[in-house]
């Protein structure tokens, strides 16, 4: 089983990135399942939500302990909130910011960091800075855990017309930023 853990605040779509990185799953013909945790719902109230994929039916419902990912849509929250509790030393880390590891205070972590400036990429192609769909061209091209033309049909599924096609194209943006790192 894979278990991804999404790190944001409201308003950013992280409860829609998880919904989406579990339909891609699924329309590949594996198991998913995405829910959110939040307290105040609020825009800019911290927000987790968790994506489960395996290739058998998953049983577990409880939040994920300990993922094999992060995807972190806010920077801010690195140092608010302990984000990496739990994550397995093989762990990956997508990062939205356009800062280093160093200047984040991140640079030496036992887990792999990426950083994407998912939020640039949005506001370029959306014109607004929601970075779900950007964070999930380059989780697919990180992982491989699912396709890029898979992460694009939920997107295009869940938001069709323009804007689909604009989260699209962000996402296909990343994904080329990021594809030889997972060649």
């Amino acid at each position: 089983m894979f278990q991804v853990r999404i790190h944001g605040r409201g308003g950013q779509g992280v409860v829609t990135a998880a919904e989406l990185l579990s339909v891609a799953a699924f329309d590949e013909g594996r198991h998913a399942q995405a829910f959110p945790t939040f307290g105040s719902e609020r825009t800019g109230a911290p927000v987790v939500a968790f994506c489960r994929i395996d290739e058998r039916p998953i049983r577990s419902r409880e939040p994920i302990a300990e993922p094999d990912a992060l995807i972190v849509q806010d920077p801010t929250l690195l140092h608010q909130i302990d984000l990496f509790a739990g994550l397995t030393d093989s762990g990956l880390v997508l990062l939205n910011s356009t800062r280093s590891l160093d200047e984040l205070g991140l640079a030496g972590t036992r887990f792999r960091t990426v950083t994407l400036p998912a939020t640039d990429i949005a506001r370029e192609h959306l014109g607004r800075p929601v970075p779900n769909a950007v964070l999930l061209g380059g989780f697919a091209a990180l992982t491989g855990v699912v396709s890029l033309d898979s992460v694009i049909a939920a997107i295009q599924e869940k938001f069709p017309g323009v804007v689909g096609e604009r989260n699209a194209a962000a996402a296909r943006v990343a994904y080329a930023q990021l594809e030889p790192a997972h060649a």
